[in-house]
């Protein structure tokens, strides 16, 4: 069985620092891409980030770009999200998904789901 969980999340204040975790278990990690959506309230869940299975290659978006950095331990089974100078509109639940091979930023590729992590950002 397939399972994601994430954790880390939690209340910081503006220009703080949050990092997720996204532990895996019930398939081969090292074979699949991992990638990190978030949901705010009333807004649709957006992409994040994401990272490919063996060549790194990561995607991330332009919202976030220069402050928060994807990562991936694949000798622990854990995906990571280093989120750092946090802003207000980053608040939102925060989701592990995985897919496999290549990253993507299509929510639609990803076929198995975390639980989500709040992270409340306040001024």
């Amino acid at each position: 069985e397939v399972q994601l969980v994430e954790s880390g999340g939690g209340s910081v204040q503006v220009g703080g620092s949050l990092r997720l975790s996204c532990a895996a278990s019930g398939f081969r990690f090292d074979d699949y891409g991992i990638g990190w959506f978030r949901q705010a309230p009333g807004k649709e869940r957006e992409v994040v980030s994401c990272i490919s299975s063996r060549d790194g290659h990561t995607y991330v978006a332009s919202s976030v770009q220069g402050r928060f950095t994807i990562s991936r331990d694949n000798a622990k089974n854990t995906g990571y999200l280093e989120m750092n100078s946090l802003k207000p509109e980053d608040t939102a639940v925060y989701y592990c998904a995985t897919k496999w091979g290549s990253a993507s930023y299509r929510l639609v590729d990803y076929a198995d789901w975390g639980q989500g992590t709040q992270v409340t950002v306040s001024s």
